[in-house]
């Protein structure tokens, strides 16, 4: 198998890329030379043809009607059986569309993904099969997952199932709008700067970004490796922790993850006493700029009713909490452009199984269909190129330099305190903007709420969001954040709160007048 040869324009080009002068002698000599580099490509090549390369298995899927598919939160469609009987028996399950389902097709919200199909299957859908899980389908997604709303999807905008006109979040849209749809019982999310905690705060479900590494990302379009997550979305936090206790746990294969994760079962603890845990709650996390009033007051009453059933609640100052979110803006910016956009999805210089198949197919589309990519990616683009290539890269160093000392103001804080507690959106779903709004409002609208969820997401800290109550008839979230490594707690937390809150309703019965307009808890 011959990898394709460089012809003399374009060494010209690799040449000016780095700098490189080519007199007429180098031009006639470096032909030969990179053709017999090349020759170990070619061996690779076919030795992974021969040996690597797994067969792509044929599974049987379906693009749904409008009419099937109202909230238009399925990519498509599927019936995919569990490969043997476990705790998710019986189960349905969606996974979001940046996954990998081998034989089903994958669009991770994007012109420049459409088309391809996986030959392997993520390491978490073949954990939820052997756990008794069917899959159900493939969520939609935002486009290459870069928007914390719902209308940036190339198939078009996930409708939020409390009021079909609003936005579901971002970018785990689909994922959470069918769950409380009640569509399925529980989907995966992906995490980069609050992808699965914005849908389910607005959606009204739990959404809980483990520890960073917790959970293997392998299989998954990254963004950028220091801050991808995978992780469950739920109805309750109990279904959560059962999720989390399947999915979790080291697989060998994602250099994300340290060589003592090990699998925990999040349920055993779940449902012990909270009596004598102390609650922080996060100045800094209340009053931004876009902040609704009633949506702070409602995460402040729902953190201040755990003081019912025995726990300790005050408030504590984060400085570095308003800091934090511009260290994420700085990595996930350079960082997407550098191995999201350049590097193809999967960049190089790390250990890991790659997929070189969906890295070709992205890097033959991404050119060719850069114009349809969302407006936030463009973003990610522009300023990203300028960071890596003007600013040569200096200012991710500083910001990854930076992450210890925001990730020990919040360690400091969680030595007083056992989790920290802020809102997770700084207001309620808004309405989906228009097809034809202006680049500067797309990219508020698209961006506009991460300033609480973004921080976890350098300093790798679990943070679940639960809902809290309504406001205006719709859905408040709050974020519960806790030690690295300690999702038991944070969900044992959050767990005895909705147990004091009661039942949350769906979105049918407030539709129907059915459910009670929850102040607070």
């Amino acid at each position: 198998m011959a990898t394709i040869r460089p012809d003399d324009k374009a060494i010209d080009a690799a040449a000016r890329h780095y700098g490189i002068t080519l007199d007429e002698s180098a031009r006639l000599e470096w032909p030969a030379l990179i053709d017999g580099a090349l020759g170990s490509y070619d061996v690779v090549d076919q030795l992974y043809a021969d040996e690597a390369t797994p067969p792509t298995t044929s599974r049987e899927h379906e693009v749904p009607t409008a009419s099937e598919n109202p909230l238009s939160a399925w990519y498509v469609t599927t019936s995919i059986p569990p490969t043997s009987d476990g705790v998710l028996t019986g189960r349905r399950v969606a996974i979001k569309d940046n996954v990998t389902v081998a034989g089903v097709p994958m669009m991770n919200g994007s012109r420049t993904v459409e088309g391809f199909t996986p030959s392997r299957d993520a390491t978490v859908v073949t954990r939820l099969l052997a756990a008794g899980a069917t899959v159900a389908g493939k969520a939609v997604c935002e486009d290459l997952c870069f928007s914390g709303s719902s209308f940036t999807p190339a198939s078009g905008p996930v409708r939020n199932p409390w009021d079909p006109q609003r936005e579901a979040g971002g970018s785990s849209g689909g994922s959470a709008a069918l769950v409380a749809n009640g569509d399925v019982d529980f989907a995966i999310g992906g995490d980069q700067g609050g992808s699965i905690r914005i849908p389910a705060a607005f959606c009204g479900v739990v959404g809980h970004k483990p520890t960073f590494g917790l959970v293997p990302y392998t299989g998954a379009f990254p963004i950028e490796r220091t801050i991808d997550h995978l992780g469950p979305i739920t109805r309750t936090v109990h279904d959560a922790a059962l999720m989390l206790s399947v999915i979790a746990g080291r697989d060998g294969n994602d250099p994300r993850q340290p060589n003592s994760v090990e699998a925990s079962d999040y349920l055993s603890t779940l449902d012990a006493d909270v009596h004598g845990l102390r609650i922080g709650i996060v100045r800094e996390g209340f009053g931004h700029a876009v902040s609704q009033p009633e949506v702070d007051d409602a995460v402040r009453a729902a953190a201040h009713s755990l003081s019912e059933i025995g726990c300790t609640v005050e408030e504590v100052s984060i400085p570095w909490h308003l800091h934090a979110f511009h260290i994420w803006n700085v990595i996930a910016t350079d960082g997407g452009a550098y191995q999201m956009l350049d590097g193809n999805g999967y960049g190089m210089n790390a250990e890991g199984l790659y997929d070189p198949e969906l890295m070709a197919h992205f890097a033959s589309r991404r050119i060719q269909h850069a114009d349809a990519l969302s407006e936030t990616v463009k973003l990610v683009a522009l300023t990203g190129h300028h960071g890596i290539t003007t600013l040569g890269g200096a200012s991710y160093g500083k910001a990854r330099n930076l992450v210890p000392l925001a990730r020990a103001a919040y360690d400091t804080a969680l030595r007083q305190f056992d989790v920290l507690v802020m809102p997770t959106l700084p207001y309620v779903a808004s309405e989906l903007p228009a097809k034809d709004v202006d680049r500067a409002t797309f990219i508020t609208k698209a961006l506009g709420m991460i300033a609480n969820t973004a921080s976890f997401d350098v300093t790798g800290h679990p943070s679940l969001s639960v809902p809290a109550g309504l406001v205006n008839g719709l859905p408040v979230g709050m974020m519960i954040t806790g030690k690295t490594f300690d999702d038991a707690t944070v969900l044992r937390v959050g767990r005895a709160f909705e147990k004091l809150r009661g039942a949350f309703p769906a979105p049918a019965e407030r539709a129907s007048g059915s459910a009670p307009q929850l102040s607070r808890a």
